[in-house]
Formats: structure tokens, C-alpha cells, sequence
């Protein structure tokens, strides 16, 4: 099954980044992930056997959810990714030639950026969304909202690094129009029941939003 990225994150636009995971607990926390509703989660490569993780998630949940890796810097990870079946490609830095390969092997690409000259180049190469990384070291809110005015206003800008259930209104009310959730929802070692409970915060920040979006009261 195709997934498509825009419609995955029309309905939450949140990436889970399951930095750290191990491959005997990947699951679970995946399915508390997708039952509360996320659509697109991410093993970041510097995990434990990344490539099982992801291998089980695609075979698992890749009819309901878009996997993918995280911290992508190569091409022959990149290779290996696309052997898992999974669909996303996500990585730190703007490397336009990696990017360009990922769309060649038919996967999403999500690049990092820290400079507009950087998002252009992401976006040009046939990036699906760029994410503002590391986002906890720029003054964000400034940051997106300046961007706003050059980058086309359909382009998904997505803040990763220090994202909390406390300050996603505040980035979406200047313009970011996704996420890349971290340690605020997932951390190496911690309970399913420590996930679920962080997966349902951020649920309700967002439909929140939504109902102040919805009725008039927002931007």
C-alpha cells in the first residue's frame, strides 16, 4: 500500500521518532503509537539493529502507518532502507543527492535544514517536508515565521528538537505545519504505558488547535 505523505499529515501532522528503540519492544510501542493515532513513525539509524526494528514495523503496521528511518547519511543506508519495504526517508542534514535518490526509489524524503538556503536546495531536490533541525537552538518562533514570507506556504515546515505538548500551538500559530517528536514523547528505556500517555498529550494539543483553528478563534 501507497501512503501519501500529505494525507498523513493533514490528519496529524506529527513524525514519532523512536530514537534508541530496541527491536523486541518496537512493536508495542508502535501500536500504543497508532492506536492513539499517529501515522508516521521513525527509527532513527543510531538505534539498536535500526534495520530490524524497521523491517518488523513495515511487515507489522505498514498498512496503517508510514515507517521510515531516521538519521539517513548515506546511500548505502539508504539502500538498505528501501530493502525493508518502508517508505520515509528522514535525515539531519540538506544532502540533495541523497534526497534525489530517495525519490528515485520511490520513498518520502524528509531532510533537515538550519538555513533558508538549505530548505530551497531540500525543496528543489523533491523534498516532501523539511524540518528545522536542531529547532531547541534557533529562536524558533522567529525563525519560522520569517521563512514564511519566501518558502510557498503549502511547504510542511516542521520543527524537530525540543518539541513539547506546551509549545506546538505557539510554533503553528507562526507556521509550522508539522512535527518530529522526540524525547518529549519517546525516550530510550521508558514503559509503553510512559508512551501512550505521552502519544495521547500531544493527541490532545493537537485536535485542541484544531478546535480553536475550526471556529474561528485562531490566526
Amino acid at each position: 500500500m501507497k501512503h501519501s505523505f500529505d494525507a498523513l499529515m493533514q490528519e496529524f501532522p506529527m513524525v514519532a521518532i523512536l530514537r534508541g528503540v530496541q527491536p523486541d519492544e518496537v512493536v508495542e510501542h508502535t501500536r500504543v503509537l497508532i492506536e492513539t493515532g499517529f501515522r508516521l513513525i521513525e527509527v532513527p539509524l543510531n538505534s539498536p539493529d535500526p534495520f530490524t526494528s524497521i523491517r518488523l514495523l513495515q511487515d507489522t503496521f505498514g498498512e496503517q502507518a508510514l515507517i521510515g528511518a531516521g538519521t539517513v547519511l548515506t546511500m548505502s543506508q539508504l539502500t538498505q532502507l528501501v530493502a525493508t519495504g518502508a517508505g520515509l526517508m528522514v535525515c539531519p542534514h540538506t544532502d540533495v543527492e541523497l534526497i534525489k535518490a530517495a525519490k528515485v526509489a520511490g520513498l518520502y524524503a524528509m531532510p533537515g535544514f538550519f538555513t533558508a538556503s538549505e530548505a530551497f536546495a531540500a525543496l528543489h531536490a523533491g523534498a516532501d517536508a523539511v524540518k528545522l533541525f536542531p529547532a531547541e537552538a534557533l529562536p524558533t518562533l522567529n525563525v519560522i515565521n520569517a521563512l514564511g514570507a519566501v518558502i510557498p506556504a503549502d511547504t510542511w515546515i516542521c520543527p524537530v528538537g525540543g518539541v513539547t505538548p506546551a509549545n506546538v500551538e505557539d510554533y503553528l500559530k507562526v507556521g509550522a505545519r508539522g512535527f518530529g517528536l522526540g524525547s518529549a514523547l519517546y525516550k530510550k528505556g521508558q514503559s509503553v504505558v510512559t508512551t501512550k500517555a505521552n502519544a495521547e498529550a500531544f493527541m490532545a494539543t493537537w485536535k485542541s488547535y484544531q478546535g480553536v483553528l475550526f471556529s474561528g478563534e485562531g490566526k
